[in-house]
């Protein structure tokens, strides 16, 4: 096969000498200044001569922003592959995703011998070389819940935890020569390193033949695997006469055959010369890609990144992939990638989409909103994913993720605003908030997305004192079905803005908020665990005292069974919205004599301090079902069927205080419009139960819900969710800016002009 299709890489390749540490770094940073993409370093740890390579790579990683670097190759023999695998991945991490993996079966053997190392034979060093390919690749899936068991000839790990993953697709290029190795890198490698002067360019073509009928054997496409070479014995300043040998012009004659007829689409320069470096990056490298364009758009070369035959086998068939544009190619993730067990499920719902869209600007969601409206699939939109509703994720859809979108901006001090990306999490948002003296009141959970909740109410632990978050907002950028970019607010598309604040899931997809914080500094925070047992009655006294509570007060308690056949437990969390302790003491005191107390305590803190992010990969709670109620009290009745809802199967019952300031904004004023109520309640059940958790709920008689915590989005429920003059209201404003119902995977508004 000829050209592979493979965009263009260039780097060097450094000597790691011991006599001048400070020179590899040097020329490292060189590297990185004149524009190359790579840099690597030989590995040799028996030779006292050289540094250690992945110390040099740490060391190299720290001091430098932007460019990739690799070992060219790393011994394995000398490296025990579980314990790289995770060096790779951590230096990966901390340097921002820039560590790429060269390995080599190893090859002196009585110096690898005499360090330790294990002698083997050139076919016993391919076949451990094998083994750990895939033990590297079992540790780095860490989206895999099974520990990680390989039983090898050479390698062996029996119930290794996995992770961390890397922060990027660490490619693991094979430094190979002979046949059976040559066969490994087509079977299982990312890429093949040779070196120039080990093998001649005809080398290359026989490796090429050989790489690529090992590739179709297993399964694979060719394109899978990049192909690199080592440039070593150029001289820029011969008079020409032999292959890399005069001006920069005479490389890139030389060197565009092997891009076009053998597709070598990484070249390193060996050279620890700064001025041949930098006339490489600067002269050969730009010229090659200028010259391999042309040739390229004369004959039409498919360019970009091969599909794995195992991926395409998991494509939705709903999706026309192959018409995905190309603004959207490298966001996307699909079935088989190995970013796919991270974002194809949410908090609570297990999700099997088919295309993952992690958009970066309102661009790319416009992009992906036109993809999106092409394809007969669901559609669904996520900031953080923790919504309990299950809302942000499918089956055989689209997601669009807008969580890069995660950016906090103080934009006016004196008027306390503040512009928030909707793919923020609201622990990140604290954090950011909290020099400043400011907070938002922002659910009880620092990973919940912004997106999601400031678009649906927003029920936080400042909510009796602040309200909820989309009464602070002020406005927002949106993304419209058509793919209109515009700002909505009081001034601006003013119905928009008022749907977006109760029910902007069904409206477009925001992409920041500008919000209008409090002014909070430290909170007092207590934690108040009570047995339980007699459920009603602590319910009904809670209910009463956080009525009686002053506004700075705001409670959260949530009851759940402490084990089979065990009593129930309470957990009581209350906020008071500001630093004066004696206040909070007094108003916190008579929570004590609710039931009795198994732990208590409380502490003054920032606000940040109470909902700090956590990151958790989300898997998803296959098996939960949600349902929610708004009522005015925790009367007795009211009480005695919340606590009967443990005997038909409640796994959680959670109770919200949102009275005080939430009820000052009037009905009319957002899309929410429970303004009269004073608690959320929120009952998780087994799905196996679910019909029997639905007859005990609707015992509740409540006439309202709040949507982002009810899993169940028939029709039905609309009615609860939006009074009818909302939700009249709701439909004209829906027929003015999605007519063709492209969110229609929420809570299902339809559109209708007359309402």
């Amino acid at each position: 096969m000829p050209d592979y299709g493979h965009d263009l890489r260039f780097g060097s390749f450094i000597t790691p000498q011991s006599r001048r540490p400070d020179a590899a770094v040097t020329l490292t940073r060189l590297s990185e200044q004149a524009g190359l993409d790579l840099v690597t370093f030989q590995d040799h740890p028996y030779q006292p001569a050289h540094l250690d390579t992945w110390t040099l790579l740490s060391w190299a990683a720290a001091r430098t922003e932007r460019i990739h670097l690799s070992g060219n190759v790393l011994n394995l023999p000398l490296r025990p592959p579980a314990v790289l695998a995770k060096s790779v991945a951590s230096l990966d991490l901390l340097s921002g995703g820039r560590i790429e993996l060269g390995l080599g079966a190893g090859g002196f053997w009585d110096a690898i011998e005499a360090m330790g190392g294990r002698r083997l034979t050139p076919g016993q060093g391919v076949d451990a070389l094998s083994e750990a390919i895939d033990v590297i690749r079992g540790v780095w899936d860490a989206g895999e819940r099974a520990q990680l068991r390989i039983e090898g000839t050479y390698y062996s790990v029996r119930g290794a935890k996995r992770g961390p993953a890397p922060a990027h697709e660490v490619p693991i290029w094979l430094g190979a020569y002979k046949p059976r190795m040559l066969r490994l890198v087509g079977a299982k490698a990312d890429g093949w390193l040779p070196t120039l002067g080990y093998v001649t360019p005809e080398d290359v073509s026989g490796g090429n033949k050989i790489i690529d009928e090992a590739a179709v054997e297993a399964g694979r496409d060719p394109r899978e695997v990049r192909r690199l070479l080592n440039l070593m014995g150029g001289d820029f300043g011969a008079a020409g006469g032999g292959l890399l040998k005069g001006p920069p012009a005479t490389w890139v004659e030389q060197l565009l055959p092997l891009a076009l007829q053998d597709g070598v689409s990484t070249f390193l320069i060996a050279s620890d010369d700064p001025r041949a470096i930098q006339t490489f990056a600067q002269e050969v490298a730009p010229g090659l890609r200028e010259a391999l364009a042309a040739e390229r758009a004369s004959t039409a070369t498919v360019t970009g990144p091969a599909r794995p035959a195992r991926a395409l086998a998991l494509r939705s068939p709903g999706i026309d992939y192959d018409a995905l544009p190309a603004s959207l190619s490298a966001i996307a993730v699909e079935p088989g990638d190995r970013d796919y067990s991270r974002v194809r499920s949410t908090y609570v719902w297990r999700g099997a989409p088919g295309l993952v869209v992690r958009a970066a600007t309102p661009g790319q969601v416009a992009d992906a909103l036109d993809f999106a409206r092409r394809q007969d699939v669901p559609l669904a939109v996520r900031s953080g994913g923790h919504g309990i509703s299950g809302r942000a994720t499918n089956d055989g859809g689209i997601v669009i993720d807008v969580g890069a979108m995660n950016g906090v901006e103080v934009i006016d001090r004196a008027r306390r605003l503040v512009r928030v990306g909707a793919g923020a999490r609201w622990g990140e948002v604290a954090q950011a908030l909290e020099p400043h003296g400011l907070a938002i009141s922002s659910g009880d959970y620092g990973d919940v997305g912004v997106g999601g909740l400031a678009t649906a109410g927003g029920q936080g632990f400042l909510g009796r004192s602040y309200g909820l978050t989309i009464d602070h907002v002020v406005g927002a950028e949106v993304v419209l079905a058509d793919g209109r970019v515009v700002r909505a607010d009081a001034e601006h598309h003013p119905d928009l803005f008022w749907a977006l604040r109760g029910a902007g899931g069904n409206m477009g997809v925001v992409t920041s908020f500008d919000i209008e914080a409090a002014e909070v500094g430290e909170v007092v925070f207590a934690v108040l665990v009570y047995d339980a047992s007699d459920t009603a009655a602590l319910l009904e006294g809670f209910g009463r005292l956080v009525e009686d509570s002053p506004r700075a007060l705001t409670a959260f308690m949530s009851l759940f069974p402490s084990g089979p056949g065990e009593p129930i437990l309470a957990q009581n969390l209350i906020v008071w919205a500001g630093d004066d302790t004696d206040a909070a003491v007094a108003a916190i005191e008579p929570f004590l004599g609710l039931g009795p107390v198994l732990q208590q305590q409380a502490q003054l803190a920032p606000y940040a301090a109470i909902v700090a992010p956590h990151h958790n990969q989300h898997h998803g709670q296959s098996g939960t079902r949600t349902r929610s109620a708004l009522v005015g009290h925790l009367d007795g009745a009211t009480s005695a069927l919340v606590a009967g809802l443990f005997d038909r199967g409640a796994g959680m019952v959670q109770v919200r205080s949102v009275g005080g300031a939430v009820n000052d904004t009037p009905a009319e004023a957002t899309a929410y419009a429970h303004r009269t109520q004073n608690f959320s309640l929120t009952g998780v059940f087994h799905s196996s139960r679910d019909d029997q958790a639905a007859r005990a709920w609707e015992r509740l008689g409540a006439e309202a819900i709040y949507l982002s915590f009810e899993s169940h989005g028939d029709e039905s429920l609309l009615a609860k969710a939006f009074p009818p003059p909302t939700l009249r209201r709701l439909r004209r404003v829906k027929a003015a800016y999605d007519p063709c119902n492209v969110f229609r995977h929420n809570f299902p508004i339809t559109p209708d002009p007359a309402g």
